[in-house]
């Protein structure tokens, strides 16, 4: 029995592809990726042929034997745990904006989480950590698209009040905020945004289902402001003008 499709997922959660970034590699359609891997249907001999041309293997290894079990163990385990054992730069899988809404769901299956983008920062020290992109303006100055790293908190008391943190929870989905714990009300936190427009509001401690503690902020550069010289000029001449006007008062 070919082991065809095992081989082919396995392969491709080697490198951390998604099944499109794996099609485009192949020059087949995203489609067919998933009916190989699901074992829908097998691999054409020149798609076989790409793939062992792709990864350095032969043919007779990519059609019968299990790769995932090859040298006595599951390469992908062994990759997981080496970040930490080896003190190497630690794997950060990436959640997008266009991901998060399906985070919710997933963010308890292996299968959906190897499915991520990963990337690593030589800076961080090792852990376990994921990387969040946020929209909207409620944690101005800090802009909508920037992407948080942060380290999991696996126990809540380890929150430490107004600091910041990624927060996955059962209503609000992924949020990036200002936790407060409650010392009086321990079973709830105070979620702020830095921007006060927004009103902190609560959330329940049961309903919280991931925690991460903001370790870096990564964000696109700005472009050079332009700035207006007569609007700079009416901007000094308006606070003379409050400056006499107070003085005048004063006096």
């Amino acid at each position: 029995m070919s082991n065809a499709g095992k081989n082919l997922k396995y392969l491709r959660k080697l490198r951390g592809w998604t099944q499109e970034e794996f099609a485009q590699k192949l020059s087949i359609k995203r489609s067919l990726v998933g009916a190989y891997e699901e074992e829908r249907a097998e691999p054409r001999l020149e798609v076989m042929e790409a793939i062992s041309n792709l990864f350095k293997i032969s043919l007779e290894d990519f059609l019968f034997k299990d790769l995932s079990e090859k040298s006595g163990g599951s390469y992908l385990e062994k990759r997981r745990n080496s970040k930490l054992i080896s003190g190497g730069a630690a794997e950060i899988r990436l959640v997008p904006v266009k991901a998060a809404a399906g985070y919710l769901a997933g963010y308890g299956d292996p299968e959906f989480i190897d499915e991520l983008n990963t990337f690593t920062l030589p800076m961080l020290a090792p852990g376990h950590y994921r990387a969040f992109e946020i929209v909207g303006d409620s944690m101005l100055p800090t802009p909508s698209g920037s992407v948080i790293v942060g380290e999991k908190v696996d126990n809540l008391e380890e929150v430490k009040n107004t600091n910041t943190y990624v927060v996955l929870s059962k209503n609000e989905g992924v949020v990036y905020k200002r936790i407060i714990r409650n010392t009086k009300a321990r079973n709830t936190l105070t979620l702020m945004s830095d921007n006060p427009v927004y009103e902190p509001y609560y959330v329940n401690a049961e309903d919280v289902l991931e925690v991460w503690k903001a370790v870096y902020i990564l964000q696109k550069a700005a472009p050079a402001p332009r700035w207006d010289v007569n609007h700079l000029a009416g901007m000094v001449n308006t606070l003379q003008e409050q400056v006499s006007s107070l003085q005048k008062k004063f006096n």
